[in-house]
């Protein structure tokens, strides 16, 4: 479901058998109802989610959904893939056809997917401005020491972009595991930021953005969950 902005007025022209021009008439006589209130309106905003009802039948009335999945291992983060399993194919929605992801991850990379139909969300969510941590475990091939923490912090230079890396938050959990919090994602790099150390991740899990978390979710299992708007 693609997210949209509309005026009233080109809704109704579109989902009736009235003009533009008829509506000025219809909210005059209050036979629209917007969200359970009379229209006010022929400019009115509607969006893909107002519930829009003209002369007691219902023109639109969608809801937004948003799932989290614990993608596991070897899973493709797509909605459609002839060869592989899809993180699509481990939901069981009546609306999962609707959905689209939000942040992909590697095929051999586990964790926090997020997936829905509101797309004006994941749109807001994604942008830079908006800043949401994305934390991850990883596993790696060679010990991890202190001056990884300092490196991070001042970023790391990626030749191929031209571009320095944001400052991230390392933790070191042990010799061979680290807890890294990022806030942008660039293409593949948690791999490329320790490959600066020429250190190989081994195992990538990414455990939760912003304050949506995994916490209580098994390996290949979801839930719906409820967004908090002030993230987007």
């Amino acid at each position: 479901m693609k997210s949209y902005t509309n005026r009233l007025d080109r809704f109704i022209s579109q989902n009736s058998i009235y003009s533009i021009s008829d509506t000025r008439l219809l909210v005059a006589q209050k036979r629209i109802i917007v969200d359970g209130v009379v229209a006010s309106s022929n400019q009115q905003k509607v969006t893909q989610f107002t519930h829009v009802e003209l002369d007691g039948h219902c023109l639109q009335n969608n809801k937004p959904i948003y799932i989290m999945l614990n993608k596991p291992q070897g899973i493709v983060s797509a909605t459609k893939d002839l060869k592989h399993t899809t993180v699509l194919d481990l939901i069981d929605h009546p609306l999962k056809d609707e959905l689209h992801i939000v942040g992909r991850l590697d095929f051999n990379t586990t964790g926090l997917v997020l997936l829905t139909n509101d797309g004006a969300w994941s749109r807001q969510i994604s942008l830079p401005e908006t800043k949401l941590a994305k934390v991850y475990e990883v596993t790696l091939s060679k010990p991890v020491t202190d001056e990884y923490i300092k490196v991070f912090q001042d970023g790391i230079y990626f030749r191929y972009e031209d571009i320095t890396t944001k400052p991230a938050h390392l933790e070191i959990v042990s010799e061979y595991q680290a807890r890294l919090s990022l806030v942008e994602g660039k293409y593949h790099q948690v791999k490329r930021m320790f490959g600066f150390f020429q250190n190989e991740v081994l195992a990538l899990h990414r455990v939760s953005v912003g304050t949506m978390s995994l916490e209580g979710l098994e390996v290949g299992e979801y839930r719906e969950f409820v967004v908090d708007k002030t993230i987007g």
